[in-house]
């Protein structure tokens, strides 16, 4: 395949990147990551070879080393500008010179510069790095290493000077020059159950007898064509912890790096609220540029993101509670929105919404979030009615520091929830513009389904929020606590909460321990949780606690250098230099001095190319095979069940559950054991017709179908639709009904609920809210005798 903007391709040039090797400790909820590039110049003339690659945004690099010829040269960090200037002089007289650096518009970007590497030279270069590893909605702990780079998009004309528009050299996934290895230790005193991976791993190792320490392994050969996910299972679910680490001893006693970290882990005990039914303004902004036309994954069949996305709204659509706000926006290089500003949630407004969702396209460009961003910030508040935020996207933005500030600036009126859609999407984006707003994020990869992840969000979106967050702690005399963390603005049920902060003053030199307490509000009603810790602080060679509290500072004040002030950016180069930790005003050089061979003329350039992946608004081929959109199936239910409904329902229903819980499953979500919904004939009423073609906008998606017959105030009506998907006859539903004189959408509602427990169980997450709804209803409206199974329905309090 042919590039442009005069980048050489890798199908064309010999290419001197060999293969990356990656040495990953985990211990509890961190890791400990060494990345090795192996380079080797089997070229005729002096090269640099230049490698862009993803990592995630929560990464505090603090190490870069390269091995020349058995001799160790480690490169020392600076002020990125001085680093550039010294890194083309070192090339000019003839040195061998190693760069690294962050994006200047975006974190989870960085590149390796490898200059003067001689004919026939082979250069190892390392690279270190920590962080904390996010928890899953099933209790793993993920660990994820980024093999794809999407193209980002360009907001300003001082972007185009950023590291990502070299990134032009792709190859097919078969034709990837070089490979990937990878060794995976891992402890945890709660005992390690299970490791699981979207690529081949080696069987797991368990190397103590309690289970308490194992190993796995990339298989040989295996070739960087994806991201690689690791998922570890604890025996036990966390609980809270505070891990104190020893200072670098060459420090002062009272700096960052010189004084004890603590770090602080909370699983806070909070009971599942629902908040007003009417409460809040919902606003959903939907990616539409051209990338959104990709599979969600590599997986054969896999659904196209912009289907998945048309799923989601319609299920967010139907689980909104009656009496709120909403609005939806679609953006590209444009952006639209289905209303001029946000409606109240009516069956009228959501009919209208449904349907419009229906006709969404992947059709507007490229990826310019910026300005729909602006106009819903823009917008009236509406009193009682705070704002919730809910962003998808590939995450394929260019100067996202840009995007940042601007959620940042509004975070006092709304909380953002943002999603990054299949391999590529940016962590920086995606994570920030949660973090400053005080929302969630997620990441759907793999198998993982849009609707899942989005109807979780929701699910926290409605409950109130967790304030007046406070640490209190008990130290003992002459020992003080310096907080590191920013502010956290809430906590949601089910989620971790991690702090740092500083210990100062004289530890005890025996035995002795410390308590901290975390208070906080909910409803008016204050709740707290309490540790005690031991206050002799542990040895750690790589200062993990340090690195990642001096990383969490850094995220907080480092906007880039085109946001920041130059307080800002003194501030954040002082902690980057005095940490080792990398920011976007600091690189990393190494200069090999005793090669001293001028380079006559100008040195070749390589670029190592990335994996050829998906289709972009950028001109990105798609693969060859077409991807074709899952169907779900879903089986009928028979006639002769219907008149023993109510005692069958019930035990359906009575299904066990963890209140709260919400069911989550890793695996392939094809209902295979029901049949399809048969073809409907024409009907010869135009009104019938178009009513039929309005409740089937999803193709055989059966699960949807029925959802999409749902009312906004969470009845069904019992009509000839509903029985078609039940598979029966209306008037057979009519006399199986044991309330003859009473509203029959109670019964419809009954009957719609009890098939949703028996045939999309697996997909129960995605309908748990609009159920909740339903049973909300059915409260409110049934009558006795269809009472006698009502009230045997689940009730989620």
């Amino acid at each position: 395949m042919e590039h442009h903007c005069g980048l050489i391709t890798g199908d064309k040039e010999k290419v001197p990147l060999k293969n990356i090797s990656v040495t990953l400790s985990i211990s509890d909820f961190v890791a400990a990551v060494a990345a090795t590039l192996n380079y080797e110049n089997e070229e005729k003339v002096p090269l640099e070879a230049i490698f862009v690659f993803p990592m995630d945004e929560d990464s505090a690099v603090y190490s870069f080393e390269a091995l020349v010829d058995g001799k160790k040269i480690v490169a020392e960090l600076q002020d990125k500008t001085k680093a550039h200037s010294e890194y083309e002089e070192a090339l000019s007289q003839g040195h061998q010179a190693y760069l690294l650096e962050e994006d200047d518009y975006s974190r989870d970007v960085f590149s390796c510069n490898v200059g003067n590497l001689q004919p026939g030279a082979k250069v190892a270069v390392t690279l270190r790095y920590v962080q904390e590893l996010p928890l899953e909605t099933d209790g793993a702990l993920r660990y994820l290493l980024p093999a794809i780079l999407n193209p980002r998009y360009q907001l300003t004309e001082q972007s185009a000077n950023t590291c990502l528009n070299v990134q032009k050299t792709t190859v097919p996934l078969e034709d990837l020059p070089y490979t990937l290895s990878m060794v995976a230790t891992i402890t945890s005193q709660h005992g390690i159950e299970r490791v699981q991976s979207n690529c081949s791993l080696s069987p797991i190792q368990y190397l103590t007898d309690d289970k308490t320490s194992a190993q796995v392994s990339l298989t040989e050969g295996h070739k960087f064509d994806r991201d690689v996910e690791l998922l570890i299972y604890y025996s036990e679910v966390h609980s809270p912890s505070v891990a104190v680490e020893i200072g670098m001893q060459d420090m002062k006693p009272d700096s960052l790096m010189g004084a004890p970290s603590a770090m602080v882990s909370f699983y806070p005990d909070i009971p599942e609220v629902e908040a007003s039914k009417a409460c809040g303004e919902f606003v959903f902004l939907m990616d539409r540029s051209g990338s959104m036309e990709c599979p969600m994954s590599t997986e054969t069949n896999s659904q196209l993101r912009i289907e998945a996305a048309k799923e989601t709204l319609l299920l967010l659509l139907k689980s909104l509670p009656m009496g709120c706000y909403f609005n939806i926006y679609g953006f590209g290089s444009s952006y639209e929105k289905f209303f001029p500003e946000s409606v109240k949630y009516t069956q009228e407004t959501m009919e209208d919404a449904v349907k419009r969702v229906k006709g969404l396209k992947a059709d507007l460009g490229g990826t310019e979030i910026l300005m729909p961003l602006c106009n819903i910030y823009k917008a009236a508040s509406i009193p009682g009615h705070p704002l919730q935020l809910f962003v998808f996207t590939d995450g394929e933005v260019s100067d996202t520091f840009s995007v940042i500030r601007e959620v940042k600036l509004n975070s006092k009126k709304h909380r953002c929830f943002s999603f990054g859609i299949g391999q590529g999407a940016s962590t920086s984006l995606i994570k920030n513009i949660a973090r400053v707003s005080g929302g969630t994020s997620e990441f759907i990869t793999g198998k993982e389904r849009m609707q899942t992840k989005a109807l979780g969000s929701l699910k926290f979106a409605l409950q109130y929020a967790v304030d007046n967050i406070s640490l209190n702690w008990d130290l003992p005399t002459g020992v003080s606590v310096k907080m590191l963390s920013p502010e956290q603005p809430a906590i949601f049920r089910g989620q971790r909460l991690i702090v740092y902060a500083q210990l100062t003053g004289l530890l005890p030199q025996g035995e002795s321990t410390g308590a901290v307490c975390i208070k906080h509000t909910l409803q008016g009603k204050s709740l707290e949780n309490k540790v005690t810790f031991s206050l002799q602080p542990k040895a750690d060679a790589n200062f993990t606690i340090h690195r990642l509290a001096a990383k969490s500072l850094i995220q907080t004040k480092d906007l880039g250098s085109h946001e920041a002030s130059k307080e800002e950016k003194e501030e954040v180069m002082n902690i980057s230099l005095q940490s080792g930790v990398l920011s976007s005003f600091t690189a990393f050089i190494a200069i090999n001095k005793e090669l001293n061979k001028p380079v006559q003329g100008p040195l070749a350039h390589r670029m190592i190319p990335r994996p050829e992946f998906y289709l972009s608004a950028m001109g990105c081929p798609m693969p060859v095979a077409a991807c074709v959109q899952r169907s779900l199936k879903c089986s009928a239910m028979p006639n002769r069940a219907l008149c023993k409904l109510p005692s069958l329902g019930s035990s359906m229903l009575r299904a066990s559950r963890a209140p709260g819980i919400v069911p989550y499953t890793r695996q392939s979500l094809d209902m295979t054991k029901v049949e399809p919904i048969k073809e409907k004939k024409k009907d010869s009423s135009t009104k019938k017709s178009n009513l039929q073609n309005e409740h089937r906008a999803f193709g055989e998606n059966v699960v949807l179908q029925i959802i999409s017959l749902q009312k906004a105030n969470g009845s069904w009506e019992l009509n000839e639709y509903l029985t078609k998907i039940l598979n029966t006859k209306l008037k057979d539903i009519k006399a199986a009904n044991p309330d003859k004189h009473g509203d029959p959408s109670a019964w419809a509602t009954v009957l719609a609920v009890a098939w949703l427990h028996a045939n999309g169980k697996e997909l129960e997450c995605e309908w748990e809210l609009l159920e909740r709804k339903a049973v909300a209803w059915l409260q409110d409206h049934a009558e006795a005798p269809p009472s006698q199974c009502l009230c045997k329905l689940p009730i989620v309090s």
